[in-house]
């Protein structure tokens, strides 16, 4: 499924069934992030979509479906909004860079709720379901894992274990939804900087000092 956001006529009314299916995704993923998985019924996300209880069932199976096909939208709207987006980065220290500021304006940003319960539900969804899930997400586990490990092999950053690093990245991004607020003293750009400042400026490879000449070898040339 596309992570393509339906324009507002698509949340109206849209004749395509895609459409239909994505706004309600959004809508459940709206009544998840304010309720908490267990205190949603579906008859509160039916009515939050403008339907009847058995109106909601011709479009999901049930409601572990339901979130597990939100986790995978949410999971679609990360690799089109980060991921691919950084992907082609060649210096792999810029491609973290910029992997993190994509990351942390996509958890800032209010619409990204899909997003949000990958993060707020990740162990609600069982056997399969949460597997399938737990594949996509560790492989953007290795993408940093890989990324950092190039960092190190290039020069970019000094050496450090590429899966404390990689997990490092993710422990600071993926909190930020609990803490973060719009309209707070901190903006999403400052945050951006402040967050790629604490990781990455200690981690920045600095150039080898020339190395200093015995104080006594000097004298010994003015001597001469």
């Amino acid at each position: 499924m596309s992570a393509r956001r339906p324009g507002r006529e698509a949340r109206k009314g849209s004749d395509d069934p895609r459409d239909r299916h994505r706004a309600i995704l959004e809508t459940a993923a709206r009544v998840i992030c304010e309720r908490g998985y267990e205190g949603a019924s579906i008859q509160d996300i039916a009515e939050a979509c403008g339907l009847t209880k058995a109106g909601l069932y011709h479009h999901i199976r049930s409601k572990e479906h339901l979130l597990l096909e939100i986790q995978n939208y949410g999971m679609d709207v990360f690799e089109e909004q980060v991921l691919n987006q950084v992907l082609p980065i060649a210096d792999p220290l810029e491609r973290l860079k910029a992997c993190m500021e994509k990351n942390i304006l996509l958890v800032t940003h209010g619409w990204s709720k899909e997003v949000t319960i990958i993060l707020h539900e990740h162990a609600t969804l069982t056997g399969d379901a949460r597997a399938q899930i737990n594949a996509r997400k560790k492989r953007y586990v290795k993408f940093l894992e890989t990324s950092f490990a190039e960092a190190i092999r290039d020069g970019r950053i000094r050496p450090v274990n590429p899966t404390v690093a990689a997990f490092a990245f993710l422990g600071m991004v993926l909190w930020i939804y609990k803490w973060f607020r719009p309209d707070g003293a901190i903006d999403a750009p400052t945050l951006v900087r402040e967050m790629q400042d604490l990781l990455f400026g200690p981690l920045q490879a600095q150039p080898s000092p020339s190395p200093r000449k015995p104080a006594h070898a000097a004298g010994q040339r003015k001597r001469g």
